[in-house]
């Protein structure tokens, strides 16, 4: 025991006391070269009827995925129905073929584990499936059927048309959203296709038609190209192929559209948006396309300038300064239309001014300060040491192969990127620069709160106001076929009349200066809600929803709308939303019921319909209130039924609700039961708890909660 503890302790003692070995810095470390690039190319054949097909084997999954890009994209819709493609890329997959659903395609792909999806952008449409090996000949035939004889089915098209709907009502929620697409249209012109926004009136302006004829002008063999990878035999598949698409007839030639580019005068443009903490400044002017032979170049000026962390924003306006959240950008480039040039800045509402100046500064620098040797070498090795992640696997070339051949671009030009970046020199980034980046050409768009501002915008110059409400849905009549009455008829003024009467009486009614409703709600499949609403005539609402996760508050107020939640701030309201929500008020039946005498309203009975055991009298009411119709029981005056036009998450509907329960408050008669449809569907039902009537109400409740603000997007 003691020779070992005497050998252990000698081999610590030379352990302890040999030399330390020179320390290697990382700078040191000997980088071997890159190898070289030779990606798997696919196998291309073109058919007698110009389809372009291309083969990519890869055998290490049981899998194969197989794409058509086709021609043709939502830059070539008409202006007055911008939004058609979008309902066309999701109604060709749901609505399905001639012989099956798009559900019942839902159920057959399910069961395989299979995919056959179709979508839409600028430039083209594509369908693509994705499979496993021995499900493919069950895909491919889903795939061909949609290809040949796609159905477009209303309900579909209806419901597309709804979920279009619901972004136009939702675009503003998002300040990074508001930002991007309205700097898309500073750099390109309002109506250009590539900053184009769709509408309600738009949407509503598709039909399926449109969707047909699309299909029909467009999906035809020579203005596609097919690409499949996966594990199969080259040749079988090519048999196959060939046998699929090789009969099927060649169509016209596509033709691409010209278009215009009307870049918005270089300036400060902005968008007030006083429920943030936090300014999205984006500098933008019109880029280039990437067959410009400063291609290379670009990419490693934008790189250097303003591609990641060891850019040249970001270490001087981040790291530096303090000012940014995030900042970036550089000069845009696209195949076959120009890119935007686009410096982008996020930082906080009191640092607006100073983080607009110091971007200003940063393009200053460039002449004085070049982009060094050692910035050029920094961004040539990020973007080549990434280069090969983005290509490295059969399906990724195959799909850059496509692009290719889409926009006419050299089949090896994805080889050449390699080479044409480690050319790149300091001169030829310094050109790049000097070239295409100018500061006084460039729209400077700032989204944010004015009031928080470190000082105001215009000291840096005069300041156009970007308006983005977004456009009410087009009027429509109140019935099919039925022009709306413009005054009141004897029988009209009767019945409502006798609606008054059974609700109480006019005087009592009259007296109503306020009320207060506590009541649930249960949408449909939903458990029911706690709502408390409250309303002082004739236009202020106050509606405190009890949520799982806190309290929900919508304020609407001839001066304001916003909503507010704990957690979340306070949001302004769409324009819209809030018209719709004085229109709720202004549908009320004492608001209604108060103005029987009033010349501004009108009530016009014509027709009847059976409701229940009733055959009730319909009565229009419009004039200086927004349109509704009442049908009403002739015997005791109460109205039965109210059909009316609203504003929902997915857009515009047509609303019905149902009342009965009808119960005596302070000598006033309410119904307590409220059955809700919209566009004929079940949506929801409210069950009144308690009515007070003109209950004491504090004014504060109407007032943008104080040191509230939403949080940054």
């Amino acid at each position: 025991m003691k020779s070992y503890l005497i050998s252990l302790t000698a081999l610590l003692l030379a352990i302890l006391v040999r030399p330390a070995a020179a320390q290697t810095g990382w700078q040191q470390i000997p980088v071997p070269p890159l190898p070289a690039f030779h990606p798997q190319e696919p196998k291309r054949i073109e058919l007698p009827n110009g389809m372009v097909i291309f083969l990519q084997e890869d055998h290490e999954l049981p899998l194969i995925d197989a794409s058509a890009r086709i021609r043709g994209g939502s830059r070539e819709e008409p202006a007055s129905k911008t939004g058609l493609l979008d309902i066309y890329g999701e109604t060709w997959r749901t609505g399905g073929t001639k012989t099956q659903t798009g559900d019942q395609l839902d159920d057959f792909l399910e069961v395989r584990a299979a995919k056959v999806e179709t979508n839409n952008n600028a430039d083209s449409t594509t369908i693509g499936l994705s499979c496993l090996k021995d499900d493919f000949d069950d895909a491919f035939k889903v795939f061909t059927d949609l290809l040949f004889e796609p159905e477009f089915r209303e309900d579909k098209v209806d419901l597309a048309q709804k979920e279009n709907f619901d972004g136009v009502s939702r675009r503003n929620d998002e300040v990074d959203g508001i930002a991007a697409r309205e700097a898309a249209k500073l750099a390109y012109g309002a109506d250009n296709p590539y900053a184009r926004q769709a509408e309600y009136s738009t949407i509503a302006a598709v039909t399926r038609q449109d969707l047909i004829d699309w299909h029909h002008k467009y999906v035809h063999p020579n203005n596609m190209i097919f690409g499949i990878v996966g594990d199969f035999d080259s040749a079988a598949m090519e048999a196959k192929l060939r046998k699929a698409f090789g009969a099927w007839p060649k169509g016209p030639a596509w033709q691409k559209p010209e278009l215009q580019f009307h870049p918005a005068k270089s300036g400060y443009y902005l968008i007030q948006k006083d429920d943030v903490n936090q300014s999205n400044i984006h500098m933008v002017a019109l880029g280039t396309r990437r067959d410009n032979p400063d291609y290379y170049a670009i990419e490693v000026f934008n790189e250097a300038f303003g591609g990641g962390f060891s850019s040249r924003l970001f270490r001087n306006i981040r790291t530096a300064q303090g000012l940014a959240y995030s900042v970036g950008g550089g000069v845009g480039t696209r195949f076959d239309h120009p890119g935007m040039v686009q410096l982008v800045m996020a930082t906080k509402s009191g640092t607006t001014i100073e983080s607009v100046q110091s971007l200003f500064a940063q393009i200053d620098d460039l002449a004085k300060n070049p982009i060094s040797q050692e910035e050029i070498k920094t961004a040539k090795d990020g973007i080549l040491n990434s280069f090969v992640f983005n290509f490295d696997s059969p399906d990724k070339v195959l799909r850059e192969r496509m692009a290719y051949e889409f926009y006419g671009y050299p089949p090896d030009f994805l080889e050449r990127y390699r080479a044409g970046i480690e050319k790149v020199g300091p001169a030829d980034v310094a050109r790049a620069a000097a070239k295409y980046l100018h500061k006084d050409q460039l729209a400077v768009l700032v989204v944010g709160n004015p009031a928080e501002f470190d000082k105001p915008l215009s000291t840096l110059g005069p300041v156009a106001k970007v308006d983005i409400s977004i456009p009410p849905p087009p009027a429509e009549k109140s019935a099919p076929s039925e022009e709306k009455p413009t005054a009141s008829n004897a029988e009209g003024k009767a019945l409502a009349a006798k609606v008054v009467e059974a609700m109480g009486g006019l005087e009592k009614l009259q007296a109503v200066k306020s009320m207060r409703v506590s009541f649930t709600e249960s949408q449909a499949g939903g458990a029911p809600s706690p709502v408390t609403l409250t309303v002082v005539l004739p236009d202020r609402m106050h509606v405190d929803v009890q949520t799982a996760q806190g309290n929900l508050a919508i304020v609407v107020t001839p001066e304001a709308g916003f909503m507010s939640a704990a957690g979340l701030g306070v949001r302004n309201l769409p324009p819209e939303q809030k018209a719709d929500a004085m229109t709720q008020i202004h549908h009320d039946p004492v608001y209604l019921a108060q103005h029987l005498n009033d010349p501004a309203f009108s009530f016009h009975a014509g027709g009847t319909e059976k409701i229940g055991d009733v055959e009730a009298r319909i009565v229009e009411v419009d004039g200086a209130a927004p349109w509704i119709r009442w049908y009403v029981d002739p015997k005791t005056g109460r109205v039965l039924r109210e059909a009316y036009k609203g504003l929902g998450q997915s857009g515009p509907f047509d609303g019905e609700t149902d009342l009965s329960d009808w119960k005596t408050v302070d000598g006033l008669t309410f119904p307590y039961l409220h059955r809700n449809r919209q566009d004929g569907k079940d949506s929801s039902v409210v069950k009144y708890d308690t009515i007070q009537i003109n209950p004491a109400i504090d004014p504060k409740l109407f007032e943008r909660p104080p040191g509230e603000t939403a949080p940054a997007q």
